[in-house]
């Protein structure tokens, strides 16, 4: 994600000049997306896992999703699948299926949310070197990364004041829409910096307790799997990211909105859209350094 592309969909979307041209009037705009009578289910899903055999992987795919109208991103690598889909209910239960009996993924764990139209225009799939790019071809969450905490021992966690560094892996304009409560960030604005990053910290974090958080999960799995790496004793990871905690705990300790990757731009703790509030950036966290 370029800083030009945020930027584009800033300037247009916050107008709704773009939301016009390309009918996103039926989308739930500065509405509730938990309405179960919405035809709609947008899902976030990934895992890291072999994958082979990628270009017919990608063919049979791309002409399943197109035969069931699906709209959005999915990306497959080596090392796994990585995708943000929209569709109606009954075509995406039927690409749940594919992933499962035809590519093996068994241990995707859907977010989920419904709307009455598409939040995305076109239907995309990739083969990449990877499906979150880190540029470390070393790091395997497949078989080693942080231990998860679930939403609700977190917010537990927090509510206890427990000692702990809460760290976003998020890039600063994402930030900039909301964070956690006391959360301190890394100031990288392309999640390839985190590893640069990761060894101008302090040494003696290497022995605090590090929670990481990031929007669905997918960063934070390789993000912990490389702060182990470099010595880091005691790191786990959010499971579900923002948007599972958003589901589970509403925004307890978290403060302002949810960037996300689509025209809406930002969401709140009850996935209503709030793209007008990227004007009004929020007291995005510290920076590790100050």
């Amino acid at each position: 994600m370029t800083h030009l592309y945020q930027q584009f969909w800033t300037n247009q979307i916050i107008t709704g000049q773009i939301a016009k041209k390309l009918g996103f009037s039926g989308c739930f705009w500065f509405r509730s997306a938990i309405e179960t009578n919405m035809a709609f289910v947008t899902i976030a899903a990934y895992q890291f896992a072999h994958l082979d055999q990628l270009p017919e992987k990608k063919v049979r795919l791309k002409e399943l999703c197109f035969s069931l109208g699906l709209k959005g991103t999915l990306l497959i690598a080596s090392e796994g699948m990585n995708c943000f889909l929209a569709g109606e209910r009954e075509n995406i239960l039927q690409l749940k299926g594919f992933f499962e009996e035809e590519l093996g993924l068994r241990r995707l764990n859907y977010k989920e949310h419904f709307c009455d139209s598409s939040p995305f225009t076109r239907m995309l799939v990739k083969v990449k070197k990877e499906i979150i790019s880190m540029g470390d071809a070393s790091i395997s969450p497949e078989v080693l990364t942080a231990s998860s905490i679930a939403p609700q021992e977190l917010k537990a966690w927090l509510d206890q004041n427990r000692d702990i560094i809460l760290l976003d892996t998020r890039n600063t304009y994402e930030i900039k829409c909301g964070t956690f409560e006391k959360a301190i960030h890394l100031g990288i604005n392309s999640f390839r910096e985190i590893t640069a990053a990761a060894k101008q910290l302090p040494k003696e974090l290497k022995k605090k307790t590090i929670v990481m958080f990031c929007t669905g999960g997918i960063r934070c799995e390789k993000a912990s799997a490389y702060f182990m790496k470099i010595g880091f004793e005691s790191v786990y990871q959010l499971e579900g990211g923002i948007l599972k905690y958003f589901k589970e705990c509403n925004n307890a300790h978290y403060q302002g909105n949810c960037f996300v990757f689509d025209w809406r731009l930002a969401l709140n703790s009850h996935f209503e859209s709030r793209a007008r509030t990227l004007e009004e950036p929020v007291n995005a966290g510290r920076h590790f350094s100050l």
